[in-house]
C-alpha cells in the first residue's frame, strides 16, 4: 500500500482530524503535507458532508443537511518544485470505499444519493421534483443495489468528484467578483444562481489567525468547477486517469474528495452520485512551464482510464429545447434539451413501476451516457440520454405486449 499522506478517522468529524483537512478555496490554506515529483501516495477522504446522512430510511437527513460545510477535501498535499505556470500531472492508480473494518460509516459497504430539495440546492430537474428524497445502496464488489430502488442492480465508475489546485489570489479575485454580479442579476432566486463566500461553517485548514480570518472572507465555495479543477463530477474520472492540473501557486496545492462510487453523466440529483468515504491512490509529477507550451490555461485537461462497466444494450432517449410546459421553443438551449432527454427517460420508467423520484435517482446513479447530439439546426438543440438496459431483472425495452408495471415501494421521504 502506498504511504499514506493524509489520514481521515471515519469516526470523526473532519474538524476533530489529527491534521483536519478544508471546505473553500483559498491560496493561504496551509499544506496538510508535502510530496515529491515522482511520488506515489494515499490521500484517505471523508464523505462530502462530513457524514451528516445517515443509513437509515428517512430523507429527513438530506432535507436538514448543513451545506455551509461542503465539501470536505483532504489536503491541500503540496508537490515541492510546482510553480505557477506549471502542469500537475495526477495519476489515479487506484480508489475505493472505505475499508469494511472500519465501522458503519458511509462507505463502509454502502453510500447514498439524494435529490436535494429546491429551498437547499435543488438539482437539474428541482421544478419537477422540489423536495427531498433518499436511496441507500449496498456494496458488493463493484456492484451495487439499493433496498429504495429494487429490481436495479449495477457495475459503477468509482471516482472522485472533486479534485483540483489552489487558486492565485489574482484568480480567486477573479471567481469572487463574476459571481457576485451573477448572483446580482436575480438575487432573489431559489435557488440561488450562485454561491458566494460564507464565513458560516468554514474550515480553513491548520490555517490560524488572520489567515484563518481572510481564508473565511474570501474563500470560494467549493460547488461548483472552475479554472482550477474542481467539483468536475466526470464518471470516466476513475482509475488509470491521467489529469493535467494548471498550477496558480508555488507547491500547487493539492487538495480533493467527494468520492462516488457510481453516477450518471450530469449528476442530475445534485447528490445524484452514490456518496461514500474512502481512498484513493496516486502519482505526481511536473510539466515546467506547461500552461504555456500546451495552451492549458482555463481548465484540467485529462486522459481518461480504461476502466468503465462492459454494457452493450441501451435505451436512448432524445430531448429538444423545447419548454413543453408552456410550449416555448428555447434557441439551441442544450440544457433544457438534456432536461428533456432526462424527463422523457422518467416517464418511461413510472410505465414499468418505478415512481418518478425513483427514476430520476436511477438517472443520477446508473453509468448512463449523456451526449450532445446537434447544437446546429436552429431552433432546437438536441441531447440524449444512454440508459443501460442490462442494469434492470426485467426487460424494459418497447415489446408488443405493453410495459409490465410492478410495484417497486419508494426511495426515503420526509417526515
Amino acid at each position: 500500500m502506498p504511504e499514506v499522506v493524509f489520514s481521515v478517522e471515519q469516526a470523526k468529524s473532519m474538524r476533530d482530524q489529527r491534521v483536519p483537512g478544508h471546505n473553500r478555496w483559498h491560496p493561504d490554506i496551509p499544506p496538510a503535507a508535502m510530496v515529491k515529483p515522482g511520488d506515489t501516495f494515499r490521500i484517505e477522504c471523508k464523505e462530502w458532508t462530513d457524514g451528516q446522512i445517515g443509513n437509515n430510511n428517512s430523507a429527513n437527513d438530506v432535507r436538514d443537511v448543513n451545506l455551509d460545510v461542503a465539501h470536505m477535501l483532504s489536503g491541500p498535499i503540496g508537490v515541492e518544485g510546482a510553480e505557477p505556470g506549471d502542469l500537475l500531472i495526477v495519476d489515479i492508480l487506484d480508489l475505493g470505499p472505505v475499508p469494511q473494518e472500519v465501522g458503519d460509516h458511509c462507505g463502509q459497504g454502502w453510500g447514498y444519493s439524494g435529490i436535494f430539495s429546491k429551498v437547499n440546492g435543488g438539482g437539474f430537474l428541482t421544478d419537477y421534483f422540489p423536495d427531498a428524497y433518499k436511496a441507500v445502496w449496498d456494496f458488493q464488489g463493484q456492484q451495487c443495489t439499493s433496498r429504495h430502488v429494487p429490481g436495479v442492480r449495477m457495475t459503477g465508475i468509482t471516482h472522485p468528484g472533486l479534485f483540483g489546485t489552489a487558486p492565485s489570489p489574482e484568480l480567486l479575485s477573479r471567481w469572487n467578483n463574476r459571481e457576485r454580479a451573477l448572483i446580482g442579476t436575480d438575487p432573489d432566486r431559489v435557488p440561488p444562481l450562485a454561491l458566494p463566500p460564507l464565513p458560516d461553517g468554514v474550515l480553513p485548514g491548520t490555517a490560524t489567525g488572520a489567515a484563518a480570518e481572510g481564508i473565511a472572507r474570501d474563500g470560494a465555495r467549493t460547488v461548483p468547477a472552475r479554472e482550477n479543477g474542481g467539483n468536475h463530477d466526470i464518471k470516466n474520472f476513475t482509475r488509470g486517469s491521467r489529469i493535467f492540473y494548471p498550477v496558480h501557486v508555488p507547491n500547487a496545492l493539492l487538495s480533493g474528495g467527494d468520492l462516488h462510487f457510481s453516477q450518471g453523466d450530469g449528476e442530475i440529483n445534485f447528490c445524484g452520485a452514490i456518496e461514500m468515504g474512502g481512498f484513493i491512490d496516486m502519482h505526481v509529477d511536473l510539466i515546467k512551464g506547461g500552461m504555456e507550451k500546451y495552451a492549458i490555461q482555463n481548465n484540467p485537461v485529462f486522459m481518461p482510464g480504461r476502466v468503465a462497466p462492459l454494457y452493450s444494450e441501451w435505451l436512448t432517449f432524445i430531448g429538444i429545447s423545447v419548454d413543453h410546459r408552456d410550449d416555448t421553443n428555447l434557441y439551441m438551449d442544450a440544457t433544457q434539451a438534456y432536461r428533456n432527454a432526462c424527463l422523457n427517460a422518467i416517464d418511461y420508467l413510472k410505465k414499468w413501476g418505478y415512481t418518478g423520484e425513483q427514476a430520476y435517482l436511477i438517472l443520477g446513479t446508473a453509468p448512463v451516457e449523456g451526449r450532445i447530439g446537434g447544437v446546429v439546426d436552429i431552433p432546437n438543440a438536441c441531447c440524449s440520454v444512454f440508459l443501460p438496459t442490462e442494469i434492470f431483472d426485467t426487460d424494459i425495452r418497447p415489446n408488443a405486449e405493453g410495459p409490465r408495471h410492478t410495484d417497486r415501494g419508494q426511495v426515503c421521504v420526509t417526515s
